[in-house]
């Protein structure tokens, strides 16, 4: 008897199992039935799959399309392009770097991984925790948890965190705007952070999503000091312009993207965090409120496209639901 799903007003399991996703009904029946479903690389043959790898270029990464150079260079509007590409492998696919793309992928985002050990060029010559954490915590989920280049990425993460516990964007606490960082780089040297400001529960929120992946680091003080500011800004504007609006934590995305109280219950979930928690119990319990009739809930954002995103965001509701309600489970 699945008694976490008692905080929904509709089960949504059995719409998930009728899914034509072969994809999304294995990882149902897995995480949240507990079936033996077989080895997960019976989906890496999938037409899905070998679609996105015709796209992959030699040197592993994938082209973006268009652009302008004068914010980004091509290598590094393609390591964001590849960051995109590898959320829907990793998260929908489970591809590991034992799928040679994989590999390739990886050593070409790693190439992008600077001697202080953040991914650096998406913000220009900028800083940038959270796609750096973005880009870990595929790589980590794709096998590359023991990875000392990995272990320097965390290094880097701990060295330029806020003194309240959480991240922000370097820049962003200098108070430089966006179209600064991108229109004038040329002019701008890469800007440390101001740790006497506030965090930001944006950058926090995809930075504790490569903590919660990683077995050891999820255990730290860090993570956890984090975890608890995260949750104390629930439903609360942002501290800085980007994505400041308070409805943003209701805007939901999967594979995740920005972070929202989905995203953060995934991660605070792995984190040891209980549903007990004040702050937890309200983001959870806004989801039995907020439930369609349907069994689903309604997706913001479709990037890259994809007519199930809706039973995906139900199953990575469910599955933080069981985790809360049945224990904390390790990413497989």
């Amino acid at each position: 008897m699945m008694k976490w799903i008692q905080l929904l007003k509709v089960n949504p399991v059995p719409l998930l199992l009728r899914s034509d996703n072969e994809a999304l009904v294995y990882f149902t029946k897995r995480d949240l039935l507990d079936e033996e479903v077989g080895s997960v690389d019976r989906l890496w043959r999938l037409p899905g799959v070998e679609k996105i790898l015709r796209g992959q270029q030699d040197d592993g990464s994938w082209k973006y399309s268009g652009g302008d150079e004068r914010i980004r260079s091509v290598t590094n509007y393609n390591q964001l392009q590849t960051y995109r590409i590898l959320r829907v492998l990793v998260e929908k696919y489970g591809l590991n770097k034992n799928h040679p793309a994989i590999g390739n992928a990886g050593g070409f985002l790693f190439s992008c991984q600077t001697r202080e050990g953040d991914f650096r060029g998406i913000y220009a010559n900028q800083f940038t925790p959270n796609y750096s954490a973005g880009i870990m915590e595929l790589l980590i989920k794709a096998g590359y948890e023991d990875d000392k280049r990995i272990k320097r990425g965390f290094e880097w993460l701990l060295s330029i965190r806020q003194d309240d516990g959480g991240w922000a964007i370097p820049f962003r606490t200098a108070g430089k705007r966006l179209s600064v960082a991108f229109y004038e780089q040329d002019k701008l040297e890469t800007i440390k952070a101001d740790k006497m400001k506030p965090s930001s529960h944006l950058v926090t929120g995809i930075v504790l999503r490569a903590f919660a992946a990683h077995g050891e680091y999820r255990k730290s003080k860090e993570a956890r000091e984090a975890g608890q500011f995260l949750k104390s800004q629930f439903f609360k504007r942002d501290k800085y312009p980007d994505r400041v609006s308070a409805s943003y934590w209701t805007k939901f995305s999967y594979p995740f993207w920005w972070t929202d109280i989905l995203s953060s219950l995934d991660s605070l979930s792995l984190l040891g965090f209980r549903r007990e928690d004040p702050d937890v119990e309200k983001a959870l319990d806004w989801f039995g409120r907020n439930q369609e009739a349907s069994g689903l809930w309604r997706a913001s954002y479709g990037n890259p496209k994809d007519e199930n995103v809706e039973l995906w965001i139900a199953l990575a509701v469910c599955r933080v639901l069981k985790r809360f309600h049945v224990g904390r489970s390790s990413y497989t």
